[in-house]
């Protein structure tokens, strides 16, 4: 296995970075008020040869293979302490990942699986991620189950701590063989949140610039200790967090915005295309993650109220 990495400009594909960047005021304006570099990163005397501040280490573990066929690895992303880096919707102050697996052979197909992550909050502004280490389980379909994977993995991330670094990994290595259940990878793989089969209902209306989604969750599928109660003091928010996707289409979606209704939990946040105009949103398409400090659950799509 080989590791190579290097810096890349932060730019406003890569979202909103904290530390490396100002907003345009205005509830409505979601500019960059203007395009940084990120700081330059000097390495420790330590550090491995090539990798920026903040990251200690990136690999592949090389996993097991699976009843199915499939492979079952990970990337693990160690950070040196106090650093962060994100989830697939990172929150208004991140960057979101992205992976390439082009100059893979005999792969496939590919499946990411993303542990629970944290909410982590500075400066009144929210992100989600993953503190100190991500470890994120992908299971490998090969072309011919009987022949090894060269996996070669291209990834870009945000990692962050007073400063934003901007980061591009090329991880490879060779699997093959039955190899053996890696106690990590199946952490990992438990830490994701639970699935569930209850959907919200939302009401689905234009703004300005997009779509706004008000969504009544049900409570009955959160964990019984982390429902919302109707003895939590008036004006005080619900400890919980509900984030939104809509993973069809690239769009940037806010941060939610939570109220208690009568006992029931209710979340709105907006989404927002490229061109900033309303659009046709399929509430069939939208996921719904809600999270607490200890449980996660999950929800695939939205009844229209």
């Amino acid at each position: 296995m080989s590791i190579r990495s290097k810096l890349t400009r932060l730019g406003p594909r890569f979202g909103l970075c904290l530390g490396a960047l100002a907003l345009a005021s205005g509830a409505g304006d979601r500019t960059f008020a203007q395009d940084l570099e990120p700081m330059p990163a000097s390495l420790p005397a330590d550090a491995p040869t090539g990798l920026p501040m903040g990251l200690d280490r990136a690999e592949v573990l090389d996993g097991w293979q699976t009843s199915d066929g499939t492979r079952m690895a990970a990337i693990r992303v160690t950070l040196d302490p106090g650093w962060k880096t994100y989830w697939r919707h990172p929150g208004d102050a991140g960057i979101p990942p992205s992976f390439s697996f082009r100059a893979s052979s005999n792969l496939k197909d590919v499946k990411i699986y993303w542990p629970r992550p944290e909410v982590f909050t500075q400066s009144g502004t929210r992100s989600i991620g993953y503190k100190d280490q991500m470890i994120l389980p992908i299971e490998l379909s090969p072309i011919d189950p009987t022949q090894p994977i060269r996996l070669d993995a291209d990834l870009d991330l945000g990692i962050c701590h007073d400063i934003c670094v901007p980061v591009s990994l090329e991880l490879d290595a060779d699997l093959a063989g039955p190899g053996r259940r890696d106690p990590v990878i199946s952490a990992a793989l438990q830490a994701q949140p639970q699935k569930v089969a209850s959907r919200a209902s939302c009401q689905i209306e234009p703004i300005r610039d997009g779509m706004r989604v008000t969504a009544r969750l049900p409570v009955s599928s959160l964990p019984s200790n982390n429902q919302p109660s109707n003895n939590q003091p008036a004006g005080q928010p619900p400890h919980q967090v509900a984030l939104f996707e809509l993973p069809s289409q690239p769009v940037w979606v806010s941060d939610s915005r939570m109220s208690l209704e009568n006992g029931a939990l209710v979340a709105t946040a907006d989404f927002v295309p490229p061109d900033a105009a309303p659009f046709d949103l399929d509430p069939k398409d939208l996921r719904i993650t809600v999270l607490d400090k200890t449980h996660a659950i999950e929800m695939d799509g939205c009844a229209r109220m």
